[in-house]
């Protein structure tokens, strides 16, 4: 599988999700599919695809969301998956069941060239947030949709209403570095938390009737699994993950231990349960 499309904006998205952290997300895959569901459960649930209708799912990842689509779309309905990770793609395709109708591509949604006006739906769970020029992105992909279609995605909000993400870096960051400081708006997990931005870069792509939905969650990062397997999550994703990445072994092993003692607070039975705040966003194609 090759790269089909980029901008060359998007270079250091593309060296990231194609090296370590692509393919730790791809052995991963199973884990997180179960931490997220709840989210693509709702996201599924206001997008509302049926069948017949043709869809784009954006930062599709290892394809949790595109297949889940296709089973909605079908009979006589059909998903393309867009993601620049080549590690990701490799295992979507691997895990389509058969006959589902997918087509996955590994390009830059920001330069590919979609169908003029095919799509009814576009779709992304936590995958448009890593756009160098975003507005420049949701208006190549505004060309792929016909007039009236939806678009719905989730975003995560401001970081102090995700505990489940800062709470283990705040731990570890007391024998670590913190990960260099980002500016609100450059690439990365928390670039779409603010309402009015996002709002204003889907207005400046064109869409219309553009909303927001705030969604308090519960994320077991457990996956009932226990307290170790809470720690794994915390240390194999998100800011903490990027704050032990190249440190010495000692430095490393000290801040999963305060981790695990930050994480015990949190643990009730199999389950480690700690907060999270999305934004489900949609709009309209004029």
């Amino acid at each position: 599988m090759s790269l089909l499309a980029t901008d060359d904006r998007n270079a250091d998205q593309v060296a990231y999700w194609n090296g370590p952290v692509g393919e730790r997300w791809r052995a991963r895959q199973q884990d997180q599919d179960t931490l997220l569901a709840p989210v693509a459960d709702l996201v599924l649930q206001r997008a509302a695809p049926s069948g017949g209708e043709v869809a784009l799912d954006v930062g599709c990842g290892c394809g949790f969301t595109t297949i889940e689509l296709a089973r909605r779309v079908a009979p006589g309905g059909r998903v393309l998956g867009v993601d620049i990770s080549g590690p990701m793609l490799a295992r979507a395709r691997e895990r389509v069941p058969a006959g589902l109708p997918i087509d996955f591509i590994q390009a830059d949604a920001t330069a590919y060239a979609f169908e003029p006006g095919a799509a009814d739906l576009l779709f992304s769970r936590f995958g448009v947030m890593f756009f160098a020029q975003p507005r420049k992105s949701f208006a190549n992909i505004r060309r792929g949709l016909r007039s009236g279609a939806r678009l719905t995605f989730a975003c995560w909000r401001e970081p102090q209403s995700n505990p489940w993400l800062m709470l283990p870096l705040e731990a570890a960051s007391r024998h670590v570095p913190r990960p260099a400081p980002v500016a609100p708006e450059d690439p990365g997990p928390f670039a779409f938390a603010d309402e009015h931005r996002v709002r204003g870069i889907l207005e400046a792509a064109g869409f219309g009737e553009v909303r927001f939905e705030a969604v308090e969650l519960s994320l077991d990062i457990g996956i009932g699994r226990g307290l170790e397997a809470a720690v794994e999550t915390a240390t194999g994703m998100g800011p903490a993950s990027r704050a032990l990445e190249g440190q010495p072994p000692q430095l490393q092993a000290a801040a999963t231990s305060s981790i695990r003692a930050a994480l015990t607070r949190y643990q009730v039975g199999d389950a480690v349960m700690l907060g999270g705040s999305i934004w489900i966003v949609t709009a309209t194609n004029p």
